[in-house]
């Protein structure tokens, strides 16, 4: 008798040990970066914690807030697991130090002002069991303040020009597209939003996630192009849908937001575009650039016409850094190779600035061409 108590014992530990195993690790894990964000947290969050099926777990990646929001959200949402990563790294630092803690197959990458769908998870991952060659996917992401309409950041997925301008399906330029489901069908894209993107943890971790240096913004663009160049695809998934606020960590029109955009994209080029192209392309991109820098000022928008500048001076400094990270990224990609290149999927062969300025086409659908204008 008192060995069949001791084995009913053992027994009932090892299932209480399977049991907590299973609560804290996840198939799909919904990662929200936090700084200082609650009262984002408060109004976005329910919809997130409504749409979690079983399988889900959602992880808040607090990035050394010093605001109540930690505190907030262990009282009102102890069910939530918080990582504490201590000091704000940014966007790209923080993903980067929580994505390695975090027990599961799937990463869903989601801003903390993006209200979502019900079952919005389910297609973005379907895709990726069905597609051991995806690489990144995205929703169609369209605008909290007006619904009907495309948010500016990743719309109906990100393309870029054959100058490295990024633009989206449903967005180019200022221009942001109505939803009229003319972009419902899946479809490769170059880049997918960072706002709310899909991919499986372990290429995330191999890939060696964000470049950390951007902070923020467009390094989204730099991690999927490093996939593509591997062979690997990326896709827009609007089957899935969620609404973004947008400007929820720096206003549009931020000088800080100019500065990082203006630097993080040549930064890009620098590291990803082919040795014969890139000879060319950067010296016209740097003259393109003093072009806006002039357009800034003679719009009185001094502080954004010294931010190019400072960008550029970032980057004459640390080009040697860029170059050693560009070498780097080719050995890397070799070693990860998964098919031939596909870079040159979703990359519009013209001009939109030249095509969105000087003749007048604002939508997706006004480029000059597009079916023959889109490679791949």
């Amino acid at each position: 008798l008192d060995s069949l108590k001791e084995q009913l014992a053992r027994d009932q530990e090892s299932a209480l040990q399977i049991l907590q195993h299973a609560e804290s690790s996840s198939e799909v894990a919904i990662v929200i970066l936090n700084y200082n964000g609650r009262a984002h947290l408060e109004q976005f969050l329910p919809s997130v914690i409504r749409s979690v099926q079983p399988g889900q777990n959602i992880v808040v990646a607090d990035n050394g807030s010093d605001d109540d929001s930690v505190q907030w959200l262990s009282e009102k949402y102890p069910q939530i697991e918080i990582l504490l990563l201590h000091h704000n790294t940014g966007f790209a630092g923080g993903y980067n130090n929580a994505i390695p803690q975090i027990d599961a197959k799937y990463i869903a990458l989601l801003n903390s002002d993006v209200e979502v769908t019900t079952g919005w998870l389910n297609p973005l991952i379907r895709a990726l069991k069905y597609d051991q060659t995806l690489g990144a996917c995205q929703p169609k992401i369209k605008s909290y303040t007006r619904k009907d309409h495309f948010e500016y950041a990743g719309a109906g997925g990100g393309l870029v020009d054959s100058f490295g301008y990024p633009f989206c399906h449903g967005r180019i330029m200022s221009t942001v597209e109505q939803d009229l489901g003319q972009y419902d069908k899946m479809s490769e894209v170059f880049w997918v939003s960072g706002a709310a993107m899909c991919m499986r943890k372990e290429a995330f971790v191999a890939f060696g996630g964000f470049d950390a240096d951007y902070f923020a913004h467009m390094e989204e663009i730099d991690l999927c192009w490093r996939l593509k160049r591997a062979g690997y695809k990326v896709k827009v998934v609007p089957q899935s849908t969620v609404y973004h606020l947008g400007g929820g960590t720096l206003s549009y029109k931020s000088p800080r937001k100019t500065y990082l955009n203006f630097r993080n994209n040549l930064s890009t080029l620098i590291k990803n575009e082919k040795g014969s192209r890139l000879l060319w392309l950067l010296p016209l991109r740097i003259l393109l650039d003093w072009v806006a820098s002039v357009h800034f000022l003679l719009a009185k928008e001094g502080a954004n016409f010294l931010a190019v500048w400072r960008a550029h001076a970032y980057l004459i400094f640390r080009l040697p850094k860029l170059m050693a990270k560009r070498r780097s990224i080719k050995s890397q990609i070799k070693s990860l190779q998964v098919g031939v290149d596909n870079s040159s999927t979703g990359r519009y062969a013209g001009s939109i600035v030249y095509e969105f300025f000087l003749l007048g086409k604002k939508t997706y659908h006004d480029l000059n061409n597009i079916q023959s204008h889109i490679e791949g």
